[in-house]
């Protein structure tokens, strides 16, 4: 069948289902009910949204309220990670977790363990040295019940970023550090949206 066959074909069939309709209020009354039940049996709602954690007895108990109530301990880090890095980390998640809206009562502690490692990706042809750079910045993180030190959920995340090399270097050293925050950027976000995932799921 070509499309403009099949596209009167469906045009046919829509305006029958119209006539009957029309013809027949009891059955559009019941596909209207059908419809309203299909909507109502919809679970999904915004992750941030104001409606209350599932199960969650307390309305004001939701997903942004679990994750302004985060203490986020000091990183730990091995040797040579950059302490830019590890402050864009720090910060973007206080941000994200807290929105702007104060400090409330902390209820559970982020412990996080980062690493960061950079490999080289390209040479200047025929002076052998790098052209570019990539920074992988590895995290582990455990989320705990600061009441019960009971660990809640753990994960790993890491993210990374690309940097050119020059002969300039004090700009290969700029340039470093902005891609150790860039990723660090990346792992605070995925940090965040998986925790607020595990959230809306209790």
């Amino acid at each position: 069948m070509s499309l403009p066959e099949a596209v009167r074909t469906a045009r046919t069939r829509f305006e029958t289902l119209t006539r009957r309709g029309a013809s027949a209020p009891g059955l559009g009354v019941a596909l209207c009910l059908a419809l309203g039940l299909a909507l109502t049996a919809c679970q999904v709602r915004p992750l941030y949204g104001t409606a209350p954690s599932v199960g969650a007895l307390d309305q004001s108990d939701t997903v942004q309220t679990h994750l302004a109530s985060i203490e986020i301990d000091s990183i730990s880090s091995s040797n040579g990670v950059d302490k830019d890095a590890r402050r864009e980390l720090y910060n973007e998640l206080t941000f994200l977790f807290e929105r702007g809206a104060g400090t409330p009562d902390k209820r559970y502690r982020l412990e996080i363990l980062m690493d960061q490692a950079t490999a080289e990706v390209g040479v200047e042809q025929l002076a052998d040295v790098p052209a570019a750079y990539t920074m992988t910045v590895n995290t582990s993180f455990v989320l705990v019940d600061k009441e019960t030190d009971t660990t809640l959920m753990t994960g790993k995340s890491f993210a990374t970023a690309s940097y050119d090399f020059s002969n300039q270097r004090f700009a290969n050293i700029r340039a470093k550090r902005d891609a150790g925050q860039r990723a660090a950027r990346v792992v605070a976000a995925d940090i965040q949206a998986r925790v607020a995932g595990y959230f809306a799921t209790r």
